[in-house]
């Protein structure tokens, strides 16, 4: 029955349209699907809130109280997707070969279903002494609105990130930072060679020694679960027309970072390169997140670990992974943090489906879990 129920609430979440704004211009946000959970969930028993720190960005918070002196868990999932570019029926939540088809359905409505069943499975049970909350998220695509905003309302104990995972454990991820290099150069028409600076020359020469910071940062000793770190030359602009030398050229740069590294230091490195290629440039960093490590014993992986074993008959693998997760801003918070979620394929592509075994699999660990972390 309860299979059922995590197929049926993962097709009709898929079937709404929560395509996040800060990606795709018009795009309606997360409002509909909203309500759709905060219904479910009041439904199942749960006491709900729906925060909203921006307006029609709403997360859903909600609460099955422990009976007192247990351990508190959040299962959180975000519920923003990406667009649907290339995507010839991308809401349709069609159930084909034992998974779930459509944008989202893999990153990640499908671990929130499995929240949705487990918190339900959970609600009818015997009463947890140690209170379980349900966090479905919104922005985690881009900003991370919505678990920046739980945060402000509860802190538990331990959390899971149900990022999909194969139902391993994902122990590890990286951070990024996004620099901008603006170099300034001298306006002038084509013709005046002597009156014109070109900034977009000057910047190549910034791009050179940056290229050998790039290499070296590869070449550095690898973290065990997620590698080195790295970073790439996004975005290029310089210049006005052809026949104007370029007052200005600015690049913005992506800098993975991995767990152990901080802001200040990889800042400091591309300042390095700046002072070495190209002293007038200005360094800014706009926007940062943390890298994420939890450590092998901590007593929710340990949990978490016995469940799976226990679900699915198998030891689970300990694995790092490279993009970044909410994971980082709960653990930053003091919450003890892992991630773990079910199969699938296809995240931000055109096809994109889920297992529905590994769906069901993950509310039965959810559930396992529960029951002796919160006790």
């Amino acid at each position: 029955m309860l299979g059922a129920y995590a197929c049926d609430t993962l097709v009709r979440l898929v079937q709404i349209n929560s395509i996040n704004p800060s990606l795709t211009t018009g795009a309606p946000g997360e409002k509909q699907i909203a309500e759709f959970v905060a219904g479910l969930l009041e439904d199942s028993g749960l006491q709900v809130r729906v925060l909203e720190s921006v307006p029609g960005r709403p997360s859903v918070l909600a609460k099955l109280p422990g009976s007192g002196a247990g351990r508190s868990l959040m299962l959180n999932a975000h519920y923003d997707t990406v667009g649907v570019e290339g995507m010839p029926d991308p809401f349709s939540g069609e159930v084909r070969d034992g998974r779930v088809w459509g944008r989202g359905a893999f990153d990640m409505k499908g671990s929130l279903a499995a929240c949705m069943t487990a918190a339900k499975m959970l609600a009818a049970g015997p009463r947890l002494r140690g209170d379980l909350y349900v966090a479905a998220v919104a922005d985690e695509e881009y900003g991370s609105l919505g678990t920046t905003e739980i945060l402000k309302h509860v802190k538990t104990d331990a959390a899971i990130v149900t990022e999909p995972t194969a139902l391993n454990i994902c122990l590890a991820h990286k951070g990024y930072l996004w620099i901008e290099v603006i170099v300034k150069g001298r306006a002038a028409h084509g013709s005046k060679f002597e009156l014109g600076i070109d900034a977009n020359m000057k910047m190549g020469r910034f791009l050179y020694h940056l290229a050998e910071l790039e290499r070296e940062l590869r070449a550095r000793q690898p973290h065990p679960l997620v590698g080195p770190p790295s970073l790439h030359a996004a975005l290029l602009s310089g210049g006005t027309g052809l026949s104007t030398y370029a007052a200005e050229s600015k690049v913005q740069i992506e800098r993975r970072t991995i767990p152990g590294e901080t802001e200040a230091q990889a800042v400091a490195e591309i300042q390095a390169v700046v002072d070495r290629a190209e002293p007038s440039a200005d360094v800014r960093c706009f926007f940062a997140r943390e890298p994420f490590e939890v450590a092998e014993d901590a007593r929710i992986v340990q949990t978490l670990d016995r469940a799976i074993t226990q679900v699915v008959g198998r030891a689970s693998a300990h694995i790092g992974d490279t993009p970044w997760m909410d994971a980082a801003l709960l653990q930053a918070a003091g919450i003890e943090t892992v991630v773990c979620g079910p199969a699938g394929a296809g995240a931000h592509s055109a096809e994109e489906w889920v297992d529905l075994d590994s769906v069901n699999q993950l509310a039965e660990i959810l559930v396992t879990t529960a029951r002796e972390y919160c006790g």
